[in-house]
């Protein structure tokens, strides 16, 4: 049986590139060789198309011709692997791209991408579905100014992941720094309430069979908000599984699942939580989370018994049997 062709593909335009490009080598480290090929692809700060570890992607003469050798390439293979984190990646770009192409790939599909991106359309779904969440304003350059400080805030982009531009906001003075911080990240913050209570993330993936599988719950234990220096400085700690009752852990559950199907997720997509005093309160959705071995999605299968290489496998799996005939059959009469 000939080895499956996945094509890895890390990096991309955002704040997120470096933290995707360790997502996307773990991936391609981690498919088992005897059953993969893997093509990696990257996509550098300035948006052209690569050869991890090298330079762009050129014709036979030479020349750099980037995206259209891209295509080639996708066309070309069984399967995309996408771990491209944040804006023209995880938003339902690359995607868009494979559906483009009529070529299968892991993860979520260009809606549920677009709008878990968006957090301030996630938390107008999420009351849809009944899920709470943090209380909060939109602002944007124009709004900023009218903003009036009431207590301890959480200032965060709308539209980026890996804790960039977030920042915890105690007193009012240091209010404008941290909207200036999440505005140079992008053209719309949210400032919500803080929440006081434990940060509890669950992880949803969808098997070939349709079925789901949640992970165990973690527990992120930091001093302070959650933001990108404890997230890959080493300040937090992670707890897995999360030590919680059965009712709050199947409180928890249960919101993720809605969350995943309101979202119309594919593969995996972990969902993080605060829980408080007055119950579960949604904090973001992540459709294409971190993927290195010690990442939060990684550890809390793990937790389940599931090694890495077999946690691929399953997203694999689900990927060709979900798009594999859709994708080519909507392509076969090119």
């Amino acid at each position: 049986m000939s080895a499956l062709r996945v094509a890895v593909i890390g990096g991309g335009r955002s704040p997120e590139h470096e933290v995707s490009l360790a997502s996307a080598a773990a991936v391609a480290a981690g498919l088992d060789p005897e059953r993969y090929s893997v093509t990696a692809l990257t996509i550098d700060f300035e948006g052209r198309w690569c050869e991890a570890g090298a330079g762009p992607l050129t014709s036979a003469a030479g020349q750099e011709i980037g995206l259209p050798r891209a295509i080639d390439l996708l066309s070309a293979v069984d399967l995309v692997f996408p771990m491209v984190h944040g804006r023209l990646g995880e938003d339902g770009a690359l995607a868009a791209l494979c559906e483009l192409v009529g070529t299968p790939y892991v993860g979520s599909g260009i809606g549920a991408g677009a709008i878990g991106i968006d957090k301030r359309m996630t938390k107008l779904l999420a009351g849809a579905a009944g899920i709470p969440t943090a209380p909060g304003v939109l602002l944007d350059r124009g709004t900023a100014h009218a903003y009036r400080f009431r207590g301890p805030v959480v200032v965060k982009p709308v539209s980026a992941g890996s804790s960039v531009g977030v920042g915890l906001v105690a007193d009012a003075a240091a209010l404008p720094a941290a909207i200036d911080a999440a505005l140079g990240v992008d053209d719309h913050v949210l400032v919500e309430e803080r929440m006081l209570g434990r940060e509890i993330d669950v992880a949803v993936l969808r098997r070939a069979s349709g079925s789901l599988l949640v992970s165990p719950p973690l527990e992120i234990v930091t001093d302070g908000v959650f933001d990108q220096r404890a997230k890959y400085g080493g300040a937090a700690d992670f707890r897995v599984p999360a030590t919680l009752t059965r009712e709050e852990r199947e409180e928890l559950e249960a919101a993720a699942v809605r969350m995943y199907d309101a979202l119309d997720c594919s593969g995996v997509a972990r969902i993080d939580f605060f829980l408080t005093e007055m119950g579960l309160v949604l904090n973001e959705v992540n459709t294409t989370p971190g993927f290195t071995e010690h990442s939060q999605v990684p550890r809390m299968f793990a937790a389940a018994g599931i090694r890495y290489s077999a946690l691929l496998d399953l997203l694999v799996d689900a990927a060709l049997a979900t798009r594999g005939g859709h994708l080519r059959l909507q392509t076969s009469g090119r």
